[in-house]
């Protein structure tokens, strides 16, 4: 197959990889460097760590390892957006063995300080009905929801996905996963300090 038809084949099904690994096409010019948008000092340091360190930190984001070997390789990043795009995709392509490799290494729900001790037991039995109906952890992303908001959030959204068939239940954590590594992602990289996207629910007040 000539250059051009390689083109021409990869325009109709989408490219696998982030925007900045593109082929560059004839006519096609770079940017000016004065209108890059510099990339922050903690993108930097992951573009330029060691491949088994970056992995690691890359795990913390989403336990799949095949996951974070994609991120991984596809280094270096130019900016923030372009590592998010490239770590969806990678998601997206998640399989069913990949996903519960990320489940399993999901812990529960972090909830903020201060939550009465009978959401702690809603919560608790809960979860463990959910677990005992799907076989792994409930995950969520939290990143939007005000904190006195989490604890109703979350148990409103274990008892509507309660009813959900076990397909119907993996694409959603599957999706749940994706907005938590994009979450946990963007604070690795941007070197914020907001709270974890998941840990484990306190077992009391």
């Amino acid at each position: 197959m000539s250059r051009s038809q390689d083109v021409m084949h990869a325009t109709r099904r989408g490219s696998t990889l982030p925007s900045h690994r593109l082929p560059s096409l004839p006519g096609h010019t770079a940017a000016p460097a004065r209108h890059r948008i510099q990339a922050p000092p903690d993108l930097e340091r992951f573009n330029s760590a060691a491949v088994g360190e970056a992995r690691r930190a890359l795990l913390g984001c989403c336990g799949s390892l095949r996951w974070a070997r994609r991120v991984a390789e596809h280094r270096p990043y130019p900016d923030v957006d372009s590592l998010l795009a490239a770590a969806d995709e990678a998601a997206y392509d998640l399989t069913p063995a990949d996903l519960a490799e990320a489940l399993a290494t999901e812990p529960l729900t972090l909830l903020p300080d201060g939550v009465y001790s009978a959401a702690h037991m809603a919560l608790s039995a809960a979860h463990a009905a959910y677990e005992s109906r799907f076989g792994h952890t409930f995950v969520i992303c939290l990143d939007d929801v005000a904190p006195e908001e989490a604890a109703d959030q979350v148990l409103f959204a274990i008892r509507c996905r309660l009813a959900n068939d076990r397909e119907e239940e993996r694409l959603l954590a599957a999706e749940e996963l994706r907005r938590l590594a994009r979450g946990r992602l963007t604070r690795l990289v941007r070197g914020a300090r907001g709270h974890p996207a998941a840990h484990r629910t306190p077992s009391g007040p």
